[in-house]
C-alpha cells in the first residue's frame, strides 16, 4: 500500500499538482493517463522516491518495496545477459553470504553470556527465517523464463550485454525488475521495445504474478488487458476511476458533458446576478442587496471544464498519382549478413490499395526487409516496384533526420504546397503543437515531438506507397488515433512494421510473419493472426 496525501508540485510558476490524495492498494493495477505535460512521468518518479521536490506526503508500510522502470535509463555493461538478470536476486545472495559469515563467528566465538553473542544469535535466527521464505524459489529457472518470455533466445544468455542494442538491454532491466517482484511496480512505457509476443508474456506476468502496478502506456490494448483502475491527471487534479481504459473513456465523456451543463447553468446564474448589480447599483435603497450579490459572485466557486484534446481533427495524406496494379513484387528474396541468414525465399505480391503488416519477434528481419525494399542494403532474389510507384518512407530513426536549425513551423512550411499551406496551424494542432510550440527550434524538441513532426512531413508528401517502420513509437493515444484515421482514409498502399495491436486492428487486412528465417502470408487482420498463433502454440 502507498498513501499519497495533499501532494503539491510546482514547476517554476506553473502548478503541476495541487492537493492530490489517493491510495494505491495491494492488488491495484492502475493506468496513469493524461495529455502530454500533465505530469504522468513526474508522478511515477515521486512514487518511486526519485523526485522529492514536492509538498505533502508519500508513505508506505515499513519493509515494502518499490520497483521503477523509466522510459530511458543508463545501463551498465560488463556482464552476460544471464548474470545481469540474476542480479534481481542479489539481495538473497547477500543474505546467504551474511548467514555464512555469522555461522563462522558462532563456531569460533566463546563469549556465550555476552549481549553481543545474544544479538548474533538473534540476527542469525532472523536471517535464517528470511532465507527460508525464498528457499523454494528456482532462481535460475525463473531467470530463464523471464528472459525467454521477453524475447531472448537461450543462445543469448551467455552473450555480453554490450552486444545488444539499447532496446534489448531495456528488456534485461525489465526482466530484473519483474524477477524482484516488488510490492509496487512502476512502469513508464514498458512496451516501447517489445514485440507482440513479448507484450503478451508481460500481460500474463502482470495479471498472474505482479502485486500492485502503476503504469504509463500508449498501447491501448495492453493497458485494457492489465489494468483495473484508471487515474487521470488533468489541470493539476486527479480523477479516479475503478475501471479499465476503454470504460474510463466512456465515463470521462459523461463527466465532461456534466461539466458543460454545470458551466452553462452557472454562466446563466452569473449573468443574472451581474444584471441585477448593474441595474440597481445607483439606488441607495438597494445598496445592501447589491453588496450581497457582489459578495455572492466573489465567493462563487467557478465551474471548470476539462481541457479538450484537439488532436481528434481528421488529417489526410496528400493524394498521389495512381500506381500500377502491383506496387511491390518480391520473388525468392534472401538476405544474409556474412554467414548469418536473416530470411530466405521471401515471396510477396502486394496489390494496389492493400494495407499489410509485417509481424514477428524483434530481430527476425522485418526492418531489414524494409531496408531491402528501399535499396539500403543488398540481397539475393528480385524486388520489383510497379509502374509509377512513389514511396513515402518512415524509418525508426526518421525523427533524427530533421533539420535541427529550423523551427517546427518552418519544417512543415517547406514541404507544404498549395491550399495546404493555409492549414499548417491546424495540422500542427492536430499533432499537439500549439502556436508557441510551432516557433520552437527542432533541436529543443523531445523524442516524441520529433516523431510527430516527422510524421506530419510524411503526411504532406504526395506518395502512393507508404512504408512505415514503427511509426507509433513515442506517439500518445490521441495522436495514434489521428494517424490511424489518416491511414484508413488513404487510398494508396501501406506496408506497416508495428507491434501495436490496437493500432493495426481494423487497419490491415493481411499479415506477413517473419519467423524461423521464413516469411509466411496470413490472410486477415491482426486479431485473426494472433488468434491463429495462440491456437498453434497451445
Amino acid at each position: 500500500m502507498l498513501i499519497i496525501d495533499a501532494l503539491k508540485v510546482e514547476l517554476g510558476d506553473r502548478l503541476l499538482f495541487d492537493n492530490l490524495s489517493f491510495i494505491i492498494n495491494e492488488k491495484d493495477k492502475i493506468a496513469l493517463v493524461g495529455k502530454n505535460g500533465a505530469g504522468k512521468s513526474t508522478m511515477l518518479k515521486i512514487l518511486a522516491g526519485i523526485n522529492t521536490h514536492y509538498k505533502g506526503t508519500v508513505t508506505s508500510p515499513d519493509g515494502s518495496t518499490v520497483g521503477y522502470l523509466p522510459q530511458v535509463m543508463k545501463i551498465v555493461d560488463g556482464r552476460t545477459v544471464r548474470e545481469e538478470a540474476s542480479l534481481a536476486f542479489s539481495h538473497i545472495f547477500e543474505l546467504e553470504a551474511k548467514i555464512e559469515e555469522m555461522n563462522r563467528q558462532l563456531e569460533t566465538r566463546t563469549d556465550y553470556e555476552s549481549d553481543e553473542y545474544a544479538k548474533l544469535i538473534d540476527d542469525f535466527t532472523q536471517a535464517h527465517e528470511r532465507l527460508a521464505t525464498v528457499e523454494g524459489i528456482n532462481f535460475e529457472g525463473d531467470v530463464e523464463k523471464a528472459l525467454l518470455g521477453l524475447g531472448f533466445k537461450r543462445s543469448d544468455f551467455d552473450r555480453p550485454t554490450s552486444e545488444f542494442s539499447g532496446g534489448w538491454r531495456m528488456r534485461i532491466e525489465l526482466a530484473k525488475l519483474l524477477l524482484r517482484n516488488p510490492d509496487i511496480l512502476l512502469l513508464d512505457e514498458p512496451t516501447n521495445h517489445l514485440d507482440i509476443e513479448s507484450i503478451g508474456w508481460l500481460e500474463d506476468f502482470i495479471n498472474t504474478q505482479a502485486k500492485a502496478v502503476v503504469l504509463i502506456s500508449h498501447d491501448r490494448a495492453f493497458i485494457d488487458v492489465v489494468t483495473n483502475r484508471t487515474i487521470e491527471l488533468t489541470m493539476g487534479r486527479i480523477y479516479d476511476y475503478k475501471v479499465n481504459y476503454t470504460k474510463y473513456l466512456e465515463l470521462r465523456q459523461e463527466r465532461r458533458q456534466q461539466q458543460i451543463h454545470a458551466w452553462e447553468s452557472q454562466q446563466k446564474q452569473i449573468a443574472e446576478i451581474e444584471e441585477f448589480i448593474e441595474r440597481f447599483r445607483a439606488q441607495a435603497a438597494k445598496a445592501v442587496l447589491v453588496q450581497s450579490r457582489v459578495r455572492q459572485l466573489e465567493k462563487m466557486e467557478r465551474v471548470e471544464i476539462d481541457e479538450e484534446d484537439k488532436s481528434q481533427a481528421r488529417i489526410r495524406f496528400q493524394p498521389a498519382t495512381r500506381s500500377g496494379t502491383y506496387p511491390l513484387t518480391v520473388d525468392r528474396v534472401m538476405k544474409k549478413y556474412d554467414d548469418y541468414l536473416v530470411f530466405e525465399n521471401a515471396n510477396l505480391m502486394i496489390e494496389r490499395g492493400e494495407k499489410i503488416a509485417l509481424a514477428g519477434k524483434n530481430g527476425e528481419g522485418k526492418s531489414t526487409f524494409v531496408k531491402c525494399v528501399m535499396g539500403e542494403t543488398s540481397y539475393e532474389g528480385e524486388m520489383m516496384l510497379g509502374h509509377n510507384v512513389e514511396i513515402g518512407y518512415f524509418a525508426q530513426n526518421q525523427a533524427d533526420l530533421l533539420d535541427e536549425d529550423l523551427t517546427v513551423f518552418e519544417t512543415i512550411d517547406r514541404v507544404a504546397e498549395g491550399d495546404v499551406r493555409m492549414q499548417i496551424r491546424n495540422i500542427l494542432g492536430a499533432f499537439m503543437f500549439n502556436r508557441d510550440d510551432s516557433e520552437k527550434k527542432v533541436k529543443v524538441l523531445s523524442g516524441g515531438e520529433r516523431t510527430r513532426l516527422a510524421m506530419i512531413k510524411l503526411l504532406l508528401e504526395p506518395v502512393n506507397l507508404l512504408i512505415l517502420d514503427e511509426p507509433t513509437n513515442h506517439l500518445d493515444l490521441k495522436t495514434k488515433e489521428v494517424l490511424k484515421n489518416a491511414l484508413l482514409d488513404y487510398d494508396g498502399t501501406v506496408i506497416l512494421v508495428s507491434h501495436d495491436r490496437d493500432f493495426l486492428d481494423g487497419l490491415v487486412t493481411k499479415v506477413y510473419e517473419f519467423s524461423d528465417k521464413k516469411v509466411r502470408e496470413h490472410i486477415g487482420g491482426i486479431r485473426e493472426f494472433l488468434a491463429k498463433k495462440k491456437v498453434l502454440s497451445s
